[in-house]
């Protein structure tokens, strides 16, 4: 081999890595999948048997209906007496 071949394999295998290396490093700031992970939102509530659990919020009912004082208490009073 002459001198002018190995001079430009070496060129040729230079040029090749540094295009790989371009390549991954573009692959690896552009992603393939654009893709947005969609997080489901929870809500933590309270059981009536005095445990937290989370629900998601799709679960949940639209139309709200919010409790009256004397359903808070019967609800609370029922609790204490089972324990």
């Amino acid at each position: 081999m002459s001198d002018d071949d190995k001079i430009k394999s070496r060129k040729q295998f230079i040029g090749l890595g540094i295009s790989a290396a371009a390549v991954l490093a573009a692959l690896r700031f552009w992603p393939v999948s654009k893709k947005k992970k969609e997080k489901t939102k929870t809500v933590t509530m309270l059981m009536q048997d005095g445990k937290l659990v989370q629900v998601e919020v799709a679960a949940l009912p639209q139309k709200k209906k919010k409790i009256t004082n004397k359903e808070l208490q019967h609800w609370i009073t029922k609790n204490i007496s089972n324990n």
